[in-house]
């Protein structure tokens, strides 16, 4: 596989394994039990075409949504809306105006990641939303703090990974990023930027752009994700289906470019914040 991927299937956070020989053991250790998937059915997620796997204390769900046996069990039921361009989770993040203090560790990441944090910030900040982005040097007091991927996780082809805002109105604070962005992949400082605002996206109640056909983005057969319980809600104001040359920043997949927001991007953070 070229190591400049350009491929649709490229996702945020991609369940397609890149290793071989341990890849019998590393299925059976991510593997789900019937009981979690019957309740993940039952709200409504997809565990077909994008099957769930064990992730840190959790599970990651459709491709790049972080959820633990607790939010499972304190989901609230949600809107289903067929088909829309831009949606939210029921929870939003309140109080504002607003600052989210986000923390990379200088350490951790390589400074094309400290460069590509400063430039997500900067999307969010030119549209003067009620949130305001800005980038800390400690993990103290941190609102979003980025922590590294495991290799293992890293060679299943997972980009990164957050969650949906807390039923208090707090954004989701942690967000998972590959290391080898830019070594294996290629990405360069705005690619990278994108796969960050995207799972900012998640973190402040935006779902995929393309979640009621995931084929828009990500190529293969049709795939709903469905509403589930944490809410598709249409944004007022945003067209009634996605397409791949409009570039929404929360499509489920990439090809690794750079993706800054559309008008219709505009629009839905602008209505929300």
């Amino acid at each position: 596989m070229k190591k400049n991927l350009l491929l649709p299937a490229l996702l945020f956070a991609a369940t397609t394994a890149f290793f071989s020989c341990s890849q019998s053991e590393e299925i059976k250790v991510n593997e789900v039990s019937t009981e979690v998937l019957d309740n993940l059915v039952r709200l409504g997620f997809d565990v077909k075409d994008i099957v769930p796997m064990r992730f840190d204390e959790g599970y990651l769900v459709e491709g790049d949504i972080y959820l633990t046996d607790h939010d499972l069990s304190t989901m609230k039921a949600g809107a289903r809306i067929p088909s829309v361009e831009q949606y939210s989770t029921n929870n939003l993040v309140t109080g504002t105006p607003r600052t989210i203090k986000v923390y990379i560790s200088s350490s951790q990441y390589s400074a094309t990641y400290i460069a590509a944090v400063d430039e997500m910030n900067a999307r969010y900040n030119a549209l003067n939303l009620g949130l305001t982005f800005t980038r800390v040097t400690s993990a103290t007091g941190a609102t979003v703090s980025f922590s590294k991927l495991t290799k293992s996780q890293e060679r299943q082809g997972i980009l990164g990974s957050s969650g949906f805002p807390t039923s208090a109105g707090n954004p989701y604070n942690v967000i998972k990023m590959s290391s080898i962005l830019q070594s294996t992949y290629g990405l360069s400082v705005n690619g990278i930027a994108t796969i960050m605002a995207h799972e900012m996206g998640h973190c402040i109640g935006f779902r995929h752009t393309d979640y009621y056909n995931r084929a828009i983005s990500c190529g293969g057969a049709t795939s709903n994700e469905g509403a589930s319980t944490v809410g598709a809600n249409l944004i007022p104001g945003t067209p009634s289906t996605a397409t791949l040359s409009a570039k929404s920043w929360m499509l489920a997949c990439t090809d690794g470019g750079d993706r800054p927001f559309n008008n219709d991007d505009k629009t839905a953070l602008n209505y929300l914040y």
